[in-house]
């Protein structure tokens, strides 16, 4: 009975794999019985190719089988188990017009691991080929990734991408045929946002970035222009920068008040409905108090900074995406001051944000300290690597698991505000493998290490773990703590840094963050506490069950707090201005 139990969970299309041999990350060998299941993939056999394209492709060919029709395949891979499609992916290289590529049980999938573990029915099928381009880096290293082409890194709606029409097929482990499906469609270009009274899009060529990646690299914002702008034309500006994931055009801000006829959507979640217009209804909020006679005239800047690693670069100089840290700080942030009057002073820039934006600000203000004059990191990617998330990476063997003489468990990776595990770390990393080796998925653990790691002799980064096993490097572990564990940094160098930062680092964390993060605020703020000579005199703050992104509003629940980075922080960053501002800075002709 034992037996048969472990089989069915090994066998199940959307369980986490709980046996011995499931959790090697490979397939094991077939049994024999029946007939190994293939499908072969292939392009559009019509001259140039189904975009137009005559010459040979490279990439990642991405195979998605879901038991759900309501929407396309492509559109439902995550790695919580109980929600997501099987995929399996395979690297391909030189692909012309009429190739195919086959799937058999030696490719790796996820969450089942082999196509001949995939129980015989019915399924929607579809294929995506994610297509990579080559780089020739200033390391003398020649790459091939996916560069981003307006979507934020996101496989399933990269333009260019080829990609198969959603089709009903039979997987038939009794039967020899394979399936087949051809790649006969393209993403189409994505049309930028245009320009409105309030917001402005811009987009410069950087030199630094150019010269490392070997081609012409860009770096883009979204500005948010104060009330008033043109009429006053001998206002200056302060800066306040709202670091994030990719924005598509500028969050949060909404020049009309929501349509409250369009239908409620439920937000699962928060457990919350018609959470759609409660997000519009803020943005509106947000314009009404942005307008208001008595609110402080600033600019507000989202970056886009997408890259072929991830949709946005960690706002720091890195190894394997070059120096993003300069290119922001010295090219992009003074342009943008030019172009818009903003003052263009360190102690009139300012930086917040949640999550990846969380990190980015604390960084960008360890990192450039005589640049900025405050940060607001919200729920903050990991600032200290002895919590990375669950994982000690200085001392901890294996990421993915704890093992003890007679048993192991699991790391989690995701939680509710009531502990409720839904995915494990383990989960997370074998999807990336699956959508694409040497951190070429977009994913979150893979940009971690494309940014943190030390480039490899083969052009891309070092893994600090295998991604299979989760067997830690701890040369690679070491060299994430020299370089961008902000709390080691912090603490090694607090002689020379904490007089440029005394007052200027505000952490803000929920006690129930989804991904654990509050753990490494815990730590961080143990060294915080120590200080003097001067003493930090920031803040550091905790969410009672708040999950992630809490920032620090504790008037509002999470669902709604989160929505408020462009005004929350306003009355923080005046009082810092009225604290830090030189003698004769220009502290009037903004406030009009």
């Amino acid at each position: 009975m034992l037996k048969n139990h472990l089989l069915t969970a090994c066998l199940g299309l959307f369980t986490i794999l709980t046996t011995a041999a499931c959790d090697t990350g490979t397939a094991p060998p077939y049994d024999g019985i029946g007939h190994t299941p293939e499908v072969i993939v292939s392009l559009d056999g019509t001259p140039g190719g189904s975009d137009g394209i005559s010459g040979p492709i490279d990439g990642r060919m991405i195979l998605i089988f879901s038991t759900d029709d309501k929407t396309e395949p492509r559109f439902q891979v995550s790695s919580g188990v109980k929600t997501t499609a099987q995929v399996f992916g395979i690297d391909v290289a030189g692909l012309a017009p009429g190739a195919e590529v086959r799937f058999n049980k030696d490719v790796f999938g996820f969450p089942v691991d082999s196509l001949a573990r995939v129980p015989a029915g019915e399924y929607m099928v579809q294929a995506v080929l994610h297509r990579y381009e080559t780089f020739t880096l200033k390391t003398g290293h020649t790459v091939k990734l996916p560069m981003d082409r307006g979507e934020g890194q996101q496989w399933a709606r990269a333009p260019g991408n080829l990609y198969s029409s959603p089709v009903r097929l039979r997987l038939d482990p009794t039967s020899g045929d394979a399936l087949r499906i051809t790649l006969d469609r393209v993403i189409p270009p994505i049309v930028p946002p245009e320009d409105t009274d309030y917001v402005k899009h811009i987009r410069i060529r950087s030199e630094l970035l150019s010269d490392f990646w070997g081609r012409d690299m860009y770096l883009g914002a979204h500005v948010l222009l104060p009330h008033g702008f043109d009429d006053h034309p001998d206002a200056r500006f302060p800066l306040m920068v709202f670091h994030g994931h990719f924005p598509a055009d500028f969050d949060g801000f909404r020049t009309t008040p929501p349509d409250l006829d369009t239908p409620c959507e439920f937000s699962d979640r928060f457990q919350v409905d018609c959470y759609n217009h409660i997000v519009e209804q803020e943005a509106y909020d947000f314009y009404k108090t942005w307008t208001g006679e008595d609110f402080p005239r600033f600019l507000i800047i989202e970056i886009q900074h997408a890259n072929p690693y991830y949709d946005d670069s960690y706002a720091v100089n890195s190894a394997n995406l070059g120096p993003y840290g300069d290119a922001i700080t010295h090219e992009l942030i003074p342009h943008i001051e030019r172009e818009f009057r903003g003052i263009g002073q360190p102690w009139a820039r300012f930086l917040y944000g949640g999550s990846t934006g969380g990190w980015e600000a604390m960084a960008a203000q360890v990192f450039y300290p005589d640049d900025y004059n405050g940060a607001f990191a919200a729920c903050p990617d990991p600032i200290d690597f002895r919590a990375f998330t669950l994982v000690n990476i200085y001392e901890d063997a294996n990421a993915y698991r704890i093992r003890g003489p007679f048993g192991r468990v699991e790391r989690p990776g995701h939680r509710n505000w009531l502990g409720q595990v839904s995915r494990t770390l383990k989960d997370d990393n074998h999807l990336e493998l699956v959508l694409g080796t040497k951190n070429r998925s977009g994913g979150q653990w893979d940009i971690w290490e494309a940014v943190y790691s030390p480039q490899g002799q083969d052009g891309y980064p070092k893994r600090l773990w295998d991604k299979k096993t989760g067997t830690i490097d701890p040369s690679v572990a070491a060299y994430w703590r020299d370089h961008y564990d902000l709390r080691h940094i912090l603490e090694r160098d607090w002689k020379t840094l904490g007089p440029r930062l005394e007052g200027k680092l505000h952490i803000y964390v929920g006690d129930m963050d989804n991904y654990y993060l509050n753990n490494a605020v815990y730590l961080t703020e143990a060294f915080l506490k120590t200080t003097d000579n001067p003493p930090y005199g920031g803040e550091v703050d905790y969410g009672d069950r708040a999950e992630h992104c809490w920032n620090g509003d504790h008037a509002n629940p999470n669902h709604i707090s989160r929505l408020r980075y462009n005004s929350f922080y306003v009355p923080k960053i005046m009082k810092r201005i009225a604290e830090s501002a030189p003698k004769g800075a220009d502290l009037t002709s903004w406030r009009y």
